[in-house]
């Protein structure tokens, strides 16, 4: 809607690709973050931009459309974003992972992923450094990376730019509603008169939600991530084992106590970063806001680790560190119009694909609220689809 005064709440990566994409179509744009700009999940994730990771369905072929922008970003912005396609695998180590990569590879390459198996030896040729025991892998090489911090905070400078305000450190603490329409909110730092009110504060989206009496099926998911020295390049590209991504869509916890010693069941996600540091994990479990990396943890995805990577072990671990993903029951965002109050938009729940799915969630939104268009992308992927799932 051409005129209309818009609210964004959140300040990751992609409450500010909405700002961005809003305020570059000249529209009048606040976005309020109550901490710094990526001073959450976008903050506390590897980077890493994985096609194949998507699964099928609309995330997937958002994923394809978000890589065509995220090539020219850089120039766009201004800004190095530091992205890189340098190819990415699926690893598999046992015959039930290995038809699920080969199932889910063959699906991708129907709908125009260039993604193929490797068997043993030509996985081998590709990563010489990996575990010998590794059946197959794929290889894709759309796969990339990206520095979620530098992008999150060229989108705000750029939104900025284009007119958008941008308030950190300002907490939201109510919305206010007539005749069922948003029509301001309430922040510690004063009253904001607002036609429109995006939702893009991630896994804190069910709390500015449950301002106006609205449940979301959102859920924090802890992943818990570790950073080592920056060492000689032992990893080409990024690495997935089957069992992470198997993980990733069943929503359980990836991390088990049996007979009083912590097993890691996730998987794992292995890359460098440009720097040369080896940045891997990570774990996937519902502790709520719990945001601490207890050592017990860090020793069982180590232990992962040098099972796909042998002597990662020896390398020294500068830190760690946990996120909170956005995690929703079928693994999709949740994007578009509240039914019932006018006004209220939401773009939340991308879990672990937020920072693939950035740039295109921030284009069509912005679409969406000026232009009405993009709905079709957006229908599927609302939040009626839970009571039409009943």
């Amino acid at each position: 809607m051409k005129g209309s005064k818009i609210s964004i709440v959140g300040g990751g990566i992609i409450g500010t690709s909405i700002a961005y994409y809003l305020s570059k179509q000249g529209a009048d744009v606040i976005l309020i973050e109550k901490g710094d700009i990526a001073s959450g999940s976008s903050g506390s994730c590897s980077g890493a931009v994985m096609m194949q990771s998507k699964g099928l369905g609309p995330k997937f072929q958002l994923a394809l459309e978000s890589r065509k922008i995220l090539k020219k970003l850089s120039d766009e912005l201004s800004e190095d974003i530091e992205y890189q396609e340098e190819g990415g695998m699926i690893v598999a180590e046992n015959d039930e992972e290995l038809n699920y990569i080969t199932t889910l590879a063959k699906s991708q390459k129907e709908l125009g992923l260039p993604v193929e198996i490797l068997n043993s030896k030509q996985f081998k040729e590709k990563q010489p450094a990996l575990s010998k025991h590794i059946l197959a892998s794929t290889f894709c090489p759309l796969d990339g990376k990206v520095n979620p911090l530098k992008m999150s905070f060229a989108f705000s400078k750029a939104a900025i730019s284009n007119g958008a305000r941008v308030l950190t450190y300002t907490e939201m603490k109510e919305i206010k509603v007539n005749n069922y329409k948003v029509s301001a909110i309430i922040t510690d730092r004063g009253k904001i008169n607002t036609d429109i009110l995006i939702n893009a504060a991630g896994a804190w989206a069910p709390q500015i939600a449950k301002m106006v009496n609205i449940k979301i099926p959102i859920f924090p998911r802890r992943g818990i991530l570790i950073v080592t020295e920056p060492v000689a390049k032992v990893v080409n590209g990024s690495i997935l084992s089957a069992k992470y991504l198997m993980s990733k869509y069943t929503g359980k916890n990836s991390v088990k106590q049996s007979n009083k010693k912590f097993q890691f069941k996730g998987g794992l996600a292995l890359r460098h970063t440009k720097e040369g540091n080896l940045i891997f994990g990570s774990s996937r479990e519902f502790v709520g806001f719990n945001t601490e990396t207890p050592f017990y943890l860090i020793d069982a995805i180590i232990r992962e680790a040098s099972r796909i990577l042998p002597g990662i072990e020896d390398i020294k671990v500068i830190r760690t560190f946990a996120g909170l993903r956005p995690y929703t029951p079928d693994t999709m965002p949740i994007l578009g119009k509240i039914s019932n109050l006018r006004g209220f938009i939401m773009a939340a729940g991308h879990e672990g694909d937020g920072v693939a799915l950035a740039p295109i969630t921030g284009k069509i939104v912005a679409d969406y609220v000026i232009k009405g268009k993009g709905f079709k992308k957006i229908e599927p992927l609302t939040l009626e689809r839970f009571s039409r799932d009943r």
